[in-house]
């Protein structure tokens, strides 16, 4: 019941914004924001709704039995005799990045991007809502999980903490994000703001004078969220030289993400999500480099691009992963897209990450080896992916807390301090 009333008053608190200045019982909020936080290991979660299909984001031209059972989507092997905006970009002979990811192979290259392939939820349900609540409450197959992943693995902290540590980009908090820590929803740093009117004054004078802690203790960070984040609206943002966002919301939550990290306001988790990767129909045009599949790569790739040159030196304490609840049949459907499959492909970014390289046990696709006869099968479970990232870029050991009953953890070595 706490749980629950605690994220309702910190929505509705966070539903007073709109254009006007800080009032008075804000300004000392305000003048401890300017204070700057200490520098901490960041971990940025991206979430690609709808079932990404992986085979076509990384391909395995290596592999013949790719290209016979996608005789019209399959992404060309590279050629020279195929222009480069409609191959596979080689990463080691095997596996290609789709054409609409160039921007992502310099940071391959520079060994600061791991791929991690065959990768995914062990449970087996075809439904985006239960693959993705699964995924995101980090209990495969178990509804009753009350919080989330993101959120659970948030380590103890002792002392002064920041009201903006856990930050999704969105209208409403992510099933990730819920639970017991502080968390909270922006959908636009540049909006967040109280006005000074009369709802805003009873509000802040129910939470300060009620002896109820929940009631108290949200209006507080509430508040104190709020004031932090129009600290840093004082000067107006600019990405650095050569960082690029894309149009579109996601190009803009990176940016939004990149601004807070930077501004060093006690950032230490952050989530933003991307959707449209749903391919029934038409997922690639008469080339590669068209169709929704190229379109929705292209603002993908580029806003991870983006945020690595936006950051600059501070890669160093970031990591950003991305994954979605399940991948693409292995062959294309008479509509020449992909169905609901299995396995998927996550990445996983930033300057501590031993890349350069495709993880994971390929299991290839021969028949025999397909989950079900019709899908990629699964080698690495998602969970050891991101419980690398828990325990070497958070320092939150208690793994069977973050992924209760998850016993079997085999990390791939993605993480240089791990």
């Amino acid at each position: 019941m706490a749980s629950t009333r605690r994220i309702f008053l910190r929505n509705a608190g966070l539903a007073m914004v709109g254009i006007g200045s800080a009032p008075i019982w804000l300004q000392r909020a305000l003048n401890a924001a300017d204070a700057p936080a200490q520098r901490k290991k960041i971990l940025v979660a991206i979430f690609q709704r709808g079932a990404a299909d992986g085979l076509n984001i990384v391909v395995p031209h290596g592999e013949s039995r790719y290209y016979e059972m996608r005789p019209t989507i399959a992404i060309p092997r590279p050629s020279a005799n195929i222009a480069k905006e409609d191959a596979a970009i080689d990463l080691d002979g095997m596996f290609g990045l789709h054409p609409s990811l160039a921007p992502l192979k310099p940071i391959f290259d520079a060994r600061q991007l791991a791929i991690v392939h065959a990768v995914g939820s062990p449970d087996p349900t075809r439904s985006h809502f239960d693959a993705q609540d699964y995924m995101e409450s980090g209990t495969p197959g178990l509804k009753a999980t009350a919080d989330g992943w993101l959120n659970r693995a948030l380590p103890l902290e002792t002392g002064h903490i920041s009201p903006v540590r856990a930050i999704s980009m969105g209208a409403t908090l992510p099933r990730s994000m819920r639970g017991g820590n502080n968390a909270i929803a922006v959908e636009n740093i540049n909006n967040f703001q109280v006005k000074d009117n009369g709802a805003a004054k009873i509000l802040q004078s129910l939470y300060s004078g009620s002896t109820d802690q929940v009631l108290n203790g949200t209006g507080r960070e509430t508040f104190d969220a709020v004031a932090l984040l129009q600290s840093i609206q004082k000067t107006p943002y600019q990405p650095t030289t050569g960082a690029n966002y894309p149009r579109g919301r996601f190009g803009d939550s990176m940016r939004q993400i990149a601004q807070l990290i930077k501004s060093n306001v006690g950032v230490e988790v952050a989530f933003a999500d991307i959707g449209s990767w749903d391919h029934h129909v038409n997922e690639v045009g008469q080339k590669a480099s068209q169709g929704p599949l190229a379109n929705i790569l292209s603002e993908f790739g580029g806003g991870l691009a983006a945020f690595y040159a936006d950051l600059g030196d501070r890669m160093s304490d970031v990591v950003v992963v991305t994954m979605s609840e399940f991948g693409r049949t292995a062959r294309e459907n008479g509509n020449r897209g992909t169905d609901h499959g299995h396995a998927n492909v996550m990445f996983v970014m930033g300057g501590d990450i031993k890349g350069g390289k495709v993880y994971g046990d390929w299991p290839g696709l021969a028949q025999e080896k397909l989950y079900e006869e019709r899908d990629l099968n699964l080698t690495t479970d998602f969970r050891d992916v991101l419980g690398e990232l828990v325990v070497g870029q958070l320092g939150n050991r208690s793994l069977r807390t973050v992924f209760p009953g998850y016993q079997t953890q085999k990390f791939r070595g993605v993480l240089r301090s791990s």
